[in-house]
């Protein structure tokens, strides 16, 4: 069972090595995963709404047609591979201090933990999960959360029950465990994107969350971030940039009021123009009752140069005699 990457990674070698193989994933799982499983010739079934349902259904059909069931992350071998990626790390960039991980089922972060611990002991270990699944920070440290929906960005590690061997591992090699919001892990997908130009997936964002969290537990420390995925819907990829164009205020969403004559809207994108605005779409509200009768309402979504040239081209507006309203506010605290 697979949220997506362990799913492609047996598919690969599977397809490779001519050995049939079949992956259980959850019915939220993203459709590019799934297609990308399905391309390397693995029988997708999707059931259940988390990882954990998805495993009883793969556990069943393991037993019913004798095959070898490879657990994501509470396989030794598995482990292991994982904690190459410690490796690695510490051989491009030995001086580091500090590692921050994902954790989902705790493999990946077990792994990496024994590996890149055992080459420089003097190494901190932070875990990185998301809320509401948190299951690792309730195993090792008894922290209770208030349990939410069940749909994650972080998709990938939105597990409930960690892996008993990486419990194991993890409770003597981790510094602790930090929780991310899901606004958390927008941002940092976000930033990964526009900043750094690479493509990650809320599952492999959530390091930099973790970063973003408490940025004083890190500074002026070297700290490395694991990249665990970029499998993310283009649709979903493209909202999460306009959201965060719109949380740093280069996008706005104005409602402006203007009387319903001939000439109105056309003033109205007049002076935006003139403050060098670029308006993205712009919707008519008439028939709503709270607009009086003679009025219309109009959002436009407009594109800017940052919030104070949002605040002077909504200025030049009130001054002209329409009523605005931002509809979005700009950067978060």
């Amino acid at each position: 069972m697979s949220a997506g990457n362990h799913a492609q990674a047996l598919a690969f070698h599977a397809h490779n090595l001519g050995i049939p193989v079949t992956v259980v994933m959850p019915l939220s799982t993203p459709p590019i995963k799934i297609g990308n499983t399905e391309k390397w010739g693995a029988r997708v079934i999707l059931a259940g709404e988390t990882l954990d349902e998805s495993s009883s259904l793969a556990h069943e059909i393991a037993a019913k047609e004798n095959l070898t069931f490879v657990h994501p992350y509470d396989d030794p071998w598995i482990i292991a591979g994982q904690g190459t990626i410690g490796i690695e790390m510490l051989e491009d960039c030995p001086e580091l201090e500090i590692l921050l991980i994902p954790i989902g089922g705790g493999g990946l972060c077990a792994g990496i933990a024994l590996a890149a611990k055992a080459l420089k002991p003097s190494l901190k270990i932070y875990g990185v999960e998301v809320e509401g699944f948190a299951s690792m920070s309730h195993a090792l440290y008894k922290r209770e959360e208030e349990k939410k929906g069940k749909l994650t960005l972080a998709e990938a590690i939105a597990v409930k029950t960690p892996g008993i061997l990486p419990q194991a591992i993890l409770k003597e090699l981790l510094e602790d465990i930090i929780v991310v919001r899901e606004e958390e892990i927008e941002r940092s997908v976000d930033l990964f994107l526009r900043k750094q130009k690479i493509v990650v997936e809320g599952g492999g964002a959530v390091g930099l969350a973790g970063l973003l969290h408490v940025p004083a537990l890190f500074s002026q420390r070297k700290v490395g971030i694991v990249v665990s995925g970029g499998n993310i819907e283009a649709l979903l990829l493209s909202a999460i940039m306009m959201r965060g164009k719109m949380r740093e205020g280069f996008l706005a969403l104005l409602r402006i009021e203007i009387p319903d004559i001939p000439g109105s809207l056309a003033r109205v994108t007049h002076i935006i123009a003139n403050f060098q605005g670029n308006i993205i779409d712009v919707k008519h509200r008439r028939l709503f009752y709270e607009i009086p009768i003679k009025m219309a309402d109009i959002d436009i979504m407009v594109e800017t140069r940052g919030i104070d040239h949002t605040n002077s081209i909504i200025d030049a507006v009130e001054a002209s005699g329409f009523k605005v309203s931002k509809l979005s506010e700009g950067a978060l605290p």
